[in-house]
């Protein structure tokens, strides 16, 4: 099969992570489509990346990266006409038709005939376990829990070889499993035979434990199979993806910084750190003195013992909610002994308690970078908004490194037929 036909759309974009994977792999992307306006600057930049990388650019995007130009002036030099692939809109019934036509546009800027490949995976908060029990009283109304009937839509529209669907395991029980046997039903009527897996990020080589559904579909004339992947693990722990960068304290907004160590082979091999002088985004939250005195407790019986802190374990002092019976690892340390952190979600967005740095001396949680560094993002990943938009971007995304070994899995059976 003609590798330079290996097209794809990706759906419900976010940060990009997906496509980033895909990208590395040698698929083409076409089109992104993401409602959230900061998330499509973050798809935009790296896109501007990926241009100035391939055309021997990459020292004007340092520029951009350690802010010695802005981001007007960076786009201004970019031929967007030719490569901007980003559609901030809103993937609906009323939109369907506009989404289309940009894509039709993109495929003829890009000289593309047809769409090999559609990725992406719907907002996965209705499906999940958490998102449940926020959603009860509101689920007859969210339209989200439909989005695979969009998704067919596309598929419909689109006919691609081949489509991978990611969501958050929670999917296949969602209503007692109705809802995962009509999605299932539904997009093999466009014709595509499927096959899923629960797949879990930290197979790929990625420092977290992150557990997936991952469904691929393919044309029911396509002799093709769901790819096998053989296990990548390194020798590695969490504080692998740390201890090079520079000391924080909460509430730190930093220009980018010089690493403080040296690389780790982790992130050479995984391609984290990836050959730049400075370190962006490496920013932090502020904390209040309540929360602070709650961190070190939370830190020190970590270290010490490689125990949670229970929230009902606290002085009554320090807790400012009512509920000491559900969620009581509401304060939770990122274990930077252990080979896998635990799962990253958006929740981050709203607060760090989740997702403490283990380091006593700096008592704060993670930053926007360490966060993406979890997730696989190279260093040279730019998130695009406020600091909050950027938590919310990288809770969302699937981990690059995972998505990149997906990619070439698929690729590698294609290329044999």
């Amino acid at each position: 099969m003609n590798t330079k036909s290996f097209s794809y759309v990706d759906l419900f974009a976010g940060a990009s992570g997906l496509s980033e994977g895909f990208r590395q792999a040698g698929f083409r992307p076409v089109a992104h489509i993401e409602r959230d306006e900061n998330a499509c600057l973050t798809i935009k930049t790296r896109i501007a990346y990926h241009y100035c990388k391939d055309n021997n650019l990459e020292n004007f995007y340092k520029d951009y990266y350690y802010e010695k130009i802005d981001r007007e002036d960076f786009y201004s030099a970019i031929p967007f006409d030719k490569t901007d692939t980003v559609v901030n809109k809103e993937i609906s019934d009323d939109n369907f038709e506009f989404i289309i036509s940009k894509i039709n546009l993109a495929k003829k800027q890009l000289d593309v005939d047809k769409i090999f490949a559609l990725i992406g995976g719907p907002p996965c908060q209705a499906y999940s376990v958490r998102g449940r029990k926020a959603n009860e009283h509101k689920k007859k109304y969210d339209q989200r829990i439909y989005y695979y009937k969009l998704y067919a839509r596309f598929l419909r529209e689109l006919k691609p070889k081949l489509f991978v669907f990611e969501n958050v395991p929670g999917l296949t029980s969602f209503e007692g499993g109705y809802i995962f046997d009509d999605l299932r039903e539904t997009l093999a009527n466009e014709g595509y035979t499927l096959d899923y897996k629960i797949l879990n990020a930290s197979d790929f080589g990625v420092l977290q434990d992150r557990k997936r559904i991952v469904i691929i579909g393919w044309k029911n004339e396509l002799s093709f199979s769901y790819p096998s992947f053989e296990k990548i693990k390194y020798n590695a722990v969490v504080y692998d993806l740390l201890n090079d960068l520079p000391v924080l304290k909460p509430g730190s907004y930093n220009p980018p910084l010089y690493y403080s160590n040296n690389s780790t082979s982790y992130l050479d091999e995984s391609k984290i750190r990836n050959g730049y002088k400075k370190v962006s985004l490496h920013n932090t939250r502020p904390h209040n003195a309540i929360d602070l005195e709650i961190y070190k407790r939370a830190i020190e019986l970590w270290n010490a013992k490689q125990q949670r802190l229970k929230y009902s374990s606290l002085p009554k002092r320090l807790r400012t909610h009512k509920n000491v019976e559900g969620f009581l690892d509401r304060f939770k340390v990122v274990a930077g002994d252990a080979k896998y952190s635990h799962t990253l979600i958006a929740h981050i967005a709203k607060d760090g308690h989740y997702y403490i740095h283990p380091d006593i001396k700096q008592c704060r949680s993670i930053s926007v970078r360490e966060a993406a560094r979890i997730q696989s993002f190279p260093d040279n990943f730019i998130f695009e908004g406020p600091r909050t938009a950027a938590f919310t971007q990288i809770g969302n995304a699937v981990p690059p490194l995972m998505a990149s070994t997906l990619a070439k899995g698929i690729k590698k059976q294609l290329e044999s037929l």
